[in-house]
Order: structure tokens, then sequence, then C-alpha cells
């Protein structure tokens, strides 16, 4: 793979934003969804071939509303980082003190303390309105030296919002906690003994899941001016660790593993004195001229046994994943479902081959068992999330709904399938344009923003 290929396909950028009122819709909407569908994802004003990173893209939001059983509209729309604003002229918004560069919002937004934030990792979140346009950017309080990473955990008991951030000097990590309100209440500094990119994390109800896995930054790249200057270095050691959420970085119990990077665990429960995670592993990142991902990585089930000092692993499905979702009603509790997007080489999603086809897979933990959802030839999809059906129902009862590529349409449809009654969608909406293969999203419901 080269820089060219995520310029590439789906990849490729597209060059205006566009408001959409009327979207026609195959099927029917679930009549209780009532909120937006929002996704990020690199989508940058002008690249070069040569030196292009997906992972640095230009950040672009695409967002469907729905309501009433029909969708209101859909909107696309560049993150205003400061380059952003630049080149579309414009004034740049507010920006609060914290991170170590502005970022650019390309890999995950969601809400929290009735805002809607677009994040990259290292620098601060980006707040948005219901319309997806930037206000500025947020600190909670600060100080937050290092940002925040792409992938926060909220405690769906207290309403906390946990994260991590990962910087080029000790502390190297900082885990932090930011109350309902958003408010920053807490930091604990940890040293490593080398700088490394830590994507995400895992969250029990007493524990944080660290990672300290061979993906190092690297001042030589970054000198030269490369993008991303990381690089896979396994014979640094890859480890795990175990935090209490009440602890102090003394407190850490780091337990070594086989060199792997993880950019998505699934969820993280406690199993007495253990912790169960699964999660996506590659057998490499950022190897092979810097290219992010490897081929085939699988779904694993790691069982974290601090006493011993041992992870045993068992694969799950290795046929080719990533992107795992789940019920987020049970984050850091025990579950029995995840999903996630299935193709041959993950490298491939958005490279339009002769025949580009994905799957949507469910996966059920305790049964032992993955079906999934063919969504036909020419039809890429991205990340699917779960949206339940309700406060109280069951731990499938809802939809899974995301982005899918049409290569016969070269346009979108935002699919929602029933994660219950696992099988075609039951409603697809059909968008007026491509929305470029990304990263990270979110259902995000009127009642997130009240």
């Amino acid at each position: 793979m080269t820089a060219a290929t995520y310029l590439d396909g789906n990849f490729a950028p597209v060059a205006t934003e566009l408001t959409a009122t009327d979207l026609e819709v195959t099927g029917a909407v679930p009549p209780g969804l009532a909120g937006r569908y929002i996704r990020t994802g690199p989508n940058p004003f002008a690249a070069q071939a040569d030196t292009y990173h997906w992972f640095a893209g230009d950040g672009m939001v695409h967002g469907v509303d729905l309501h009433g059983g029909r969708p209101r509209w859909y909107r696309n729309r560049w993150v205003r980082s400061p380059e952003a604003s630049a080149h579309l002229d414009e004034s740049p918004v507010p920006h609060e003190d914290g991170g170590w560069y502005s970022g650019s919002g390309n890999t995950n937004v969601f809400a929290h303390a009735g805002r809607i934030l677009a994040v990259t990792e290292g620098s601060l979140p980006y707040e948005l309105t219901g319309d997806l346009d930037t206000v500025a950017t947020r600190n909670f309080g600060g100080p937050l030296p290092a940002g925040i990473n792409a992938h926060p955990k909220f405690d769906p008991n207290t309403g906390e919002m946990h994260v991590m951030s990962y910087g080029f000097d000790n502390p190297a990590l900082r885990y932090h906690v930011i109350d309902p309100s958003g408010e920053l209440v807490s930091t604990v500094d940890i040293d490593l003994p080398a700088p490394v990119m830590l994507h995400d994390m895992g969250l029990t109800a007493s524990r944080v899941v660290l990672f300290d896995l061979p993906v190092l930054f690297d001042l030589e790249l970054a000198l030269q001016g490369v993008a991303l200057p990381f690089r896979w270095r396994p014979d640094n050691g890859a480890r795990v660790g175990l935090l209490p959420r009440a602890g102090t970085a003394s407190d850490v119990v780091w337990i070594d593993v086989e060199p792997c990077f993880v950019y998505h665990p699934l969820n993280a429960f406690d199993a007495g004195d253990r912790v169960i995670i699964d999660l996506v592993v590659h057998d490499h990142a950022f190897a092979e001229d810097g290219e992010p991902v490897s081929d085939r990585p699988r779904l694993e089930r790691w069982t974290i046994d601090p006493r011993a000092r041992k992870v045993l692993t068992e694969t799950i499905d290795d046929r080719g994943t990533e992107f795992p979702r789940g019920d987020e009603r049970l984050t850091g509790s025990r579950h029995r479902y995840g999903y996630t997007i299935g193709a041959s080489s993950v490298r491939d999603l958005g490279a339009l081959g002769d025949d580009p086809r994905t799957a949507v897979r469910k996966h059920d933990l305790v049964g032992g068992t993955t079906v999934e959802v063919d969504l036909g030839s020419g039809r890429i999809a991205s990340e699917m999330v779960f949206v339940p059906a309700g406060s109280a129902v069951g731990e499938d009862d809802g939809w899974l709904m995301g982005y899918v590529y049409d290569a016969a349409r070269d346009a979108s449809d935002l699919v929602i399938i029933d994660a219950h009654d696992f099988g075609h969608p039951v409603a697809t909406v059909h968008l007026p344009a491509r929305v470029p293969q990304g990263f990270h999203g979110n259902w995000i419901p009127d009642s997130a923003l009240a």
C-alpha cells in the first residue's frame, strides 16, 4: 500500500459541503429514533500523494438527522481547525489552552455534558452545534497538556468520561476523569520507558486497561516532516497494564504480552481478580514504510491475570475484522454481543477492486457463534454503532447504524440493521454524495444534548 492508495476509491476526499433535506428511503426508519448519527474522518483539502497519511487528513463530519420515522437532513462539514478555517477564508474559532497540536477532529465524534465533540488524539476536542458547525475547542477546565485520545469510555452508572492521553516525554501517559458536567476532576500521570501510541483503553467497574505496545514515536522521522512519525519497534517489548480507577501510577500492574498492536477494544469487565477484554489485535502497525494496519487483524479475548502476571489469549474470529462496537450501556460490565466489520483485509476498505465487498458481523461471545450480513457486491461498510431501542431493553434489542458506500451509485447510504433479528437492513437512507471511508462516530440522541 502507498500513500496514494488512501486518496483513491472511497478513500478519496469530497470537495464540497452539502445540506440535503429530500432523502429517499428504502424500508422504514424506526419511528422511535430521535437524534443524529454523526461520523468523522479524514477529508484533506489538498494532499501530496507521496507524503499523505490517511490518519492525518483534515477532519470532516457527516451527519443524518432522524425524527418521526424519517430523515430530516444530511450534512457534511469540515471541522474548523486553524488550517481548515484558513483554507475556507474564515475567522478561526476560539481555542482553549491544551493539546500538543491543534488537531483536526478527524477521528471520533461523541456527546458529553450536553455537547457534541469531535477529536483527534493529542489535541483538544472541537465542540460542534447540532447542525455540525464548529463552535470552539474545549479543555474541560484543564489542564490537558496532551489533549485527549480518540476513544473515551463513558461509565453508564456515574456518567463520567474516562480518557487517556499520550505524549513524547514522561509522563508518557495521562489518565483523566471528566465528570458529567464536563469538568476535569482527576489526572494520573504514568511514566513509560519509551513514548508509545495509545489509541484506546479498556474500562471495567474497578480498573483501567492500559496498552504499552511497540508503536513508538520516532524523532528522526518527525524531523524529516513525516506526518505521523511512528514506527513498529517490536524490540521495545509489549505489555498490558491494570490501573485501579482510584489508584496512582505506582499501582499499575504490568504484564508482558507478545508484540502486537491494538487500536480498538470492544469491552472489558472484571471477573474476580482477573480482567476480561475483547479486542481487535494487529500483528503489527506502522511497519512497511508506515502502513498503519496489518493484514487480517483478528478479534480476540484476553484474560488478564494480575496475580499470575499472565495473559491468556483466545481467538474469536480470525477472518479479518475491525471497528468493534457493542451496547455501551454495558461499558465495564459483562457483555454477550459485539459487532464488527469484516473484510478480507482491512486495508481494502475503500480501495475498490473487482468485487469490493464487506460484511457486518454479530458475535455471540457466550454462545460462541458469529453470524453476518453480506451487504452485497460493491457495498463497503464503515463502523456500525449499536443504538438501543430504549433504556430498559435487552442487550441486542436495538439497531446497528452506519454508512455504507455503494459503488454502483458512487454515493453512500445510512444503513440501519435490526441487531436482534439480524439480517437485511430495515432501512436504507440514500445520501446524495459519497461519505469517504473514515473512522468513528456515534448516535447522539436529542436527550444527550438536553
